[in-house]
């Protein structure tokens, strides 16, 4: 019986990973896809300004 206490863990984490990418794959799209596109290209556009900001101040100074 050791045996089947060595293969639940492994298992039971393949299962749980398997139905967590259908969960992702199942939501992507859909009607939230315009907004998380436009959440991401803003998100992209921040930190590249901050990288640009950033690199400024150290060239300018």
């Amino acid at each position: 019986m050791e045996y089947v206490s060595a293969l639940v863990p492994p298992v039971v984490m393949a299962a749980f990973f398997f139905f967590l990418v259908r969960l992702i794959i199942k939501t992507q799209g859909g009607t939230n896809k315009g907004k998380e596109d436009a959440a991401v290209d803003a998100a992209i556009a921040r930190a590249e300004a901050a990288a640009r900001a950033s690199a400024a101040e150290t060239h300018g100074a």
